[in-house]
Parts: structure tokens; C-alpha cells; sequence
């Protein structure tokens, strides 16, 4: 029984190691600049409470969405690598999606951007929007990896 026990961490271990590395090299892709960008281009104007362009604070919570969002899109790559429609992929991915735009959405009211009704409405289509490009990026790079078999 021991032994069982020995060979199932051996395993997840092993399984981790090989996750770790392949997030490594989709993560090679990406750089800050590109990241910058794609902030300023979804969320462009959205002002805090503090009457500043969208503060470094809420801009490196982005960030963070933004790469965790493509490390998923980059997972379910696999699938699509397989065969799978990037119809149904997304649609496999559709909560764990709609969290992280909740989550982001919630961070960005939490931090003081000044919204009423419309421009929150506005503001959760930039964040679902945000949240699947990043995913696009994610699976397409993902993909890539596992047709060049570099990962």
C-alpha cells in the first residue's frame, strides 16, 4: 500500500513538472509591452476615483487576469490540438472564463473606478472581451506548442 502511495505522487509530481514547464514556455511568448497594450486598448478611459487614468494598481490586476486567462486558454489548447472545436472548447471553458471576467470586474469597481449603470454594463463587456482574448491567445500559442511538440 505504500508503495501505490509512493508511485501516485511520483506521478503527479512528474505531471506537475511537465505542466510547469510547458507554462514556462508559453509564458515566452508574451511580453509586458504586449500585455500594456492590450490594458490600454480594453479598458482605455476608465477613470478612478482619484480622477487618474486607470492607476498602476488596477493596471497590474489586469496583468494578472490577463496571464492566468491565457495560462488556461494555453491548457485547453490541448483539446483543440485534439481535434476539438473551438466552438466546444470555449464552451468546456465558459465558467472558469466567466469567473475570472466577474473577478476582474469586481477588482476594478473594488479599486474605485467611478461607474454608473451604463458604465458598468460597459465595463463587464470590456472584461468578458478582455478575458476571451486573452484565452484566444492562450489556446492558439498552447497549440502551437503542441504541433511543433516543444513543449
Amino acid at each position: 500500500m505504500d508503495i501505490e502511495t509512493n508511485i501516485d505522487t511520483s506521478f503527479l509530481t512528474r505531471r506537475r513538472e511537465r505542466q510547469i514547464k510547458f507554462e514556462r514556455s508559453v509564458l515566452r511568448e508574451l511580453s509586458l509591452a504586449i500585455l500594456k497594450k492590450s490594458v490600454q486598448n480594453y479598458f482605455a478611459g476608465l477613470l478612478t476615483n482619484s480622477g487618474l487614468l486607470f492607476d498602476q494598481v488596477i493596471e497590474e490586476g489586469c496583468y494578472d487576469v490577463a496571464l492566468e486567462v491565457y495560462l488556461l486558454g494555453s491548457s485547453y489548447s490541448r483539446l483543440g490540438y485534439y481535434g476539438k472545436p473551438i466552438e466546444e472548447v470555449k464552451a468546456s471553458s465558459l465558467e472558469e472564463r466567466r469567473n475570472f471576467s466577474k473577478a476582474l470586474q469586481d477588482f476594478i469597481a473594488y479599486w474605485g473606478a467611478k461607474l454608473d449603470e451604463q458604465n458598468e454594463e460597459r465595463l463587464e463587456s470590456q472584461c468578458d472581451a478582455f478575458v476571451d482574448h486573452w484565452f484566444m491567445e492562450g489556446f492558439v500559442k498552447g497549440k502551437m506548442k503542441y504541433k511543433m511538440r516543444l513543449h
